[in-house]
């Protein structure tokens, strides 16, 4: 028979009981309190969680990423996200590996939340280390940020955390998850994703990354703003040589290799993307009002418009990457060099009103006033401050700190200085600027697009923004519309003596009687060596004999949208024109007479890869196929024995140390067919070279901000040193790769030509004199009829 238990042992036994039950009571609880806590998360009630649309289609900000024709990122537009995602395949193993070995060892393994992880946190109270799987740092980073310092708000948060991740596994397969969270990331320095961090950092694609340079960006997970390879790199290094082991440890890689690449630098290359860094900025300055006006005409389907800086539009353009470094190499090969002898002459012991010749104090003070209330200075005191003309006035000459531009060694460079701003803008204008545009005239595709030396200090653009006299670069065109009318040919003879248009017969008010620049008169001269010497009585005639109209309408029809007034002093290049247009223009002539508009972005599409745009090419026959031949064939006269014929020749390629010797001899020596001209205003403030090979057309504009800053000769103020220089330069650097293949070849004459181009043909060419010109002239004694 059972012994009764006595009243202690059964208190006792009821007391045990109570825990027991009170335990379960806690513990399911507990469970209960934990799902509700899920389940009011769930419901929105601890602040909104995105649904299934959102989770589909997160919304982060994209940068619109420019590519070039050779599939090279020229640049972005962004306003603070320089972000461009890549898909899972673009990633290299070695950096997926260094992201899951070092965040997440078990990321395989697990649906959002890692047990093992989270236990080991709760029971080490966080001192072992985050349970924060790559899924809920996702989740963390697309939806909520940061979180709460406070108790409560960290623990709503890590819920929060844990239900989107578990939806995140969901909705998408692990290799999308890596993906995402690489792309999310900011890495810092503008390096909004891996995409960005690898071309920043080390100039490379993602999948171009070496492993080194995969772990050093994956040690950055930890905290970008700390481990910043610029400000820290000795702490970015030893967390780099982290990740190395991890990778070790998990059997990525062997130790011996992790040792190895542990005793290595970082090796950064680091190359800043912004909107004034990088290749093409004046190009992609261009780009951005070519983008706001078709935003403007081309809503999304829903009605609103278009972001650049935020949608992640991709615009395909024209520009070669490789064509577009060698022309602005070749720019930055010259300028300095030709600045160095600018400032010699027009020291203040040389000058005293340097930089500007031929005005006097009234009329630089007059000029530097226009220039300061046409400023950004100005602007923005006026309209954005609300700052009256005096308080604006007063500030130009109050001393400030300043970065001013300077050639430093022959590269661009800053220097910090203390100046007034009014002393600033003088000094700005000391400097000499560059256009260059280079174009395929087969297709109309822009390839390079140099509209200065430093974007970051010269804004103003000088391909398709600046116009300015063209000088002889518009003779060509003149030339042709004697040749399209009158069927002349290059070796038709025309007499080097004065001549002049009488007053009023096309509408100029005054008789006008061009001179030559060198002053020398006396016999014949074919129309080929006339234009090849840049001849201005023989243009006077040929204007003469076709009509300033005529000529007009011919520079109309090539796409010169600059006003080109109808009267005769047009022949000599009177008109202000852009670089894009005289290139388009003699684009032309290589095109057998077609005008092909230029062209600089073919396709714009979506984040998602959807074509919103794609370009129409416009083309219009101007000329015959013959007469196009005929004037290329003149201009190839220019580089054979004119002022461009130092492109054939080889000279000593020397240069005083200090960049002062811009030109001793001309070491370029192209053998190939070469038309162009050479163009020089008559106070040496413009420098022109139009050059042509039958695949690429390229024009160069060197001058001042002010005509009234220039050289005070020609020798080095003429086109032929000012200008030339740099085709030169670039065009030896595209011939020197031969992935380009620009044409060394001739120029295609047509089958039935039937105008003498040959000028040693034994048919030779006429004289050609009218009874006209006998009235406006003295007639040679050997001059045959």
């Amino acid at each position: 028979m059972a012994k009764a238990k006595t009243k202690k042992e059964t208190t006792e036994a009821q007391g045990f009981s109570k825990y027991v039950r009170w335990f379960w009571i806690m513990f399911l609880g507990g469970i209960l309190f934990i799902i509700l806590l899920f389940l009011l998360a769930s419901w929105n009630v601890f602040g909104e969680m995105p649904d299934h649309t959102v989770l589909e289609n997160p919304k982060t900000n994209l940068a619109t990423e420019i590519i070039s024709s050779d599939g090279k990122t020229l640049g972005k537009f962004y306003f603070n996200d320089n972000r461009t995602p890549v898909g899972y395949e673009e990633l290299p193993d070695h950096l997926v590996e260094a992201l899951i070995a070092t965040e997440d060892e078990r990321f395989k393994n697990h649906s959002g939340i890692d047990a093992r992880g989270t236990l080991r946190a709760i029971f080490k109270l966080g001192r072992g280390g985050g349970a924060s799987t790559i899924s809920q740092q996702l989740a963390k980073q697309l939806f909520h940020g940061e979180g709460s310092k406070r108790t409560v708000g960290r623990i709503t948060q890590k819920i929060k955390e844990w239900i989107i991740a578990t939806r995140l596994e969901r909705q998408y397969t692990k290799e999308e998850i890596i993906a995402q969270y690489f792309n999310i990331y900011d890495f810092g320095n503008n390096a909004d994703g891996i995409r960005s961090a690898a071309a920043i950092y080390f100039d490379k694609e993602p999948n171009e990354l070496s492993l080194k340079e995969s772990a050093m960006l994956v040690g950055m997970f930890k905290n970008s703003s700390l481990y910043n390879p610029r400000r820290n790199p000795v702490g970015v290094k030893n967390r780099r040589n982290v990740v190395l082991f991890q990778m070790m440890r998990n059997g990525y890689i062997s130790e011996t290799l992790k040792d190895s690449l542990q005793n290595t630098e970082l090796d950064l290359k680091y190359t800043p993307q912004s909107h004034r860094d990088g290749i093409a900025t004046y190009f992609r300055g261009y780009l951005s009002t070519f983008m706001k006006d078709w935003i403007k005409n081309n809503p999304k389907p829903d009605g609103t418009k278009w972001s650049l800086y935020n949608d992640g539009l991709t615009i395909y353009t024209t520009i070669d990457s490789r064509m577009q470094k060698y022309a602005e190499a070749a720019v930055e090969q010259h300028m300095p060099k030709l600045q160095a002898e600018f400032f010699v002459q027009n020291t203040p012991q040389r000058n005293p009103t340097a930089p500007f010749l031929e005005l006097d104090n009234e009329e630089i003070k007059d000029l530097m006033q226009r220039s300061m209330k046409q400023s950004e200075r100005w602007r923005h005191m006026k309209y954005d401050l609300k700052k009256s003309d005096k308080e604006i006035i007063e500030s130009f000459q109050k001393p400030v700190p300043m970065s001013v531009f300077a050639w430093k060694e022959g590269k661009p460079s800053e220097i910090d200085t203390i100046m007034k701003p009014m002393d600033s803008m003088r000094y700005y204008k000391s400097f000499l600027r560059p256009g260059m545009m280079s174009m395929d005239p087969r297709t109309g595709h822009v390839k390079a697009w140099v509209g200065g030396m430093d974007y970051k200090h010269f804004q103003y653009d000088m391909v398709k923004q600046g116009k300015r006299q063209i000088s002889s670069t518009f003779k060509p065109l003149v030339y042709t519309a004697a040749i399209d009318q009158l069927h002349f040919s290059p070796c038709d003879e025309f007499p080097d003596t004065p001549f002049c248009i009488e007053a009023n017969k096309y509408g100029n008010p005054e008789e006008w009687c061009p001179k030559n620049s060198s002053n020398d008169y006396g016999g014949n001269r074919t129309l080929k060596n006339a234009l090849a010497n840049s001849v201005n009585t023989i243009t006077a005639r040929l204007i003469d004999k076709v009509g300033p109209q005529t000529v007009a309408d011919l520079a109309a029809k090539l796409g010169i949208e600059s006003e080109i007034p109808p009267v005769p002093s047009i022949a000599l290049g009177t008109p202000d024109i852009s670089v894009y247009e005289m290139v388009g223009a003699y684009a032309a002539f290589a095109n057998k007479g077609v005008y092909t508009k230029p062209v600089m972005v073919t396709s714009i599409e979506d984040k998602n890869g959807t074509i919103l745009y794609q370009f129409t090419p416009e083309t219009r026959d101007v000329i015959s196929e013959e007469t196009a031949y005929v004037a290329t064939k003149l201009m190839e006269g220019v580089t054979q024995s004119g002022s461009g014929a130092r492109l054939r020749t080889r000279g000593a390629d020397s240069y005083r140390a200090d960049y002062r010797e811009i030109v001793t001899g001309y070491p370029y020596e192209f053998t190939n067919p070469i038309a162009g001209k050479t163009g020089t205003t008559q106070n040496q403030s413009d420098g022109w070279f139009m050059g042509m090979v039958p695949n690429l057309v390229t024009g160069v504009w060197v001058g001042g901000e002010d005509r009234a800053v220039h050289f005070r000769t020609i020798t080095y103020g003429q086109g032929a040193a000012m200008a030339l220089p740099i085709w030169a330069l670039y065009m030896k650097s595209c011939y020197a790769d031969e992935t380009l293949n620009i044409s060394k070849e001739d120029f295609e004459a047509p089958e039935d030509l039937s105008i003498v181009v040959d000028c040693s043909e034994s048919t030779g060419g006429k004289t050609i004199i009218s009874d006209d010109d006998l009235l406006n002239e003295e007639v040679p004694e050997d001059l045959e009829f």
